[in-house]
């Protein structure tokens, strides 16, 4: 497969993901968390299936095209290690759905990135939170869920807090 070919397919399994975890949350209450900015276009996705919702996002330096950069109020600039437990704290049991696309090229750095998410991100999950991730996380108190029709495993994970 191509690379090419290869990151179409990731966005399509993206989008995907994204399309459920929206629907199964627009109903609920809480906040989101969208971990990785980038050039912006989940977070243009996520605001866009779900208006009216706060968005909070977490990147290590903003570089993304300026109609998908949220407010300063909405956005935690700087090392990951440093903002996401302050927002954790913030917003205990308010998140109702994480997106999680921060992995790179790096497979050690990956793993440090996704044990540091799985030892972190629990306290902040509402009851049914949902969880989506370009890296496979272990966050206690979640169970991985099916992923949607077309996503093959390993694409992206899914997990999912009780209630």
């Amino acid at each position: 497969m191509s690379r090419l070919d290869s990151f179409i397919r990731r966005l399509e399994a993206q989008r995907a993901c994204l399309d459920f975890a929206c629907d199964a949350v627009k109903d609920r209450p809480g906040v989101i968390f969208e971990l990785g900015l980038g050039n912006g276009r989940t977070y243009d996705h996520l605001r866009s299936r779900l208006p009216g919702r706060a968005i909070y996002v977490f990147e290590r330096k903003v570089a993304a095209h300026p109609d998908c950069v949220p407010a300063a109020a909405n956005l935690y600039e700087g090392d990951i290690d440093l903002t996401l437990p302050a927002a954790v704290g913030r917003f205990k049991g308010q998140v109702c759905l994480v997106h999680s696309d921060i992995g790179s090229g790096d497979q050690a750095m990956n793993a440090k990135i996704a044990a540091f998410l799985g030892r972190t991100l629990g306290p902040a999950l509402a009851p049914g939170g949902l969880v989506l991730s370009d890296q496979q996380l272990a966050i206690p108190g979640t169970a991985p869920l099916p992923l949607p029709p077309g996503v093959k495993p390993g694409r992206y994970y899914l997990l999912r807090t009780a209630g």
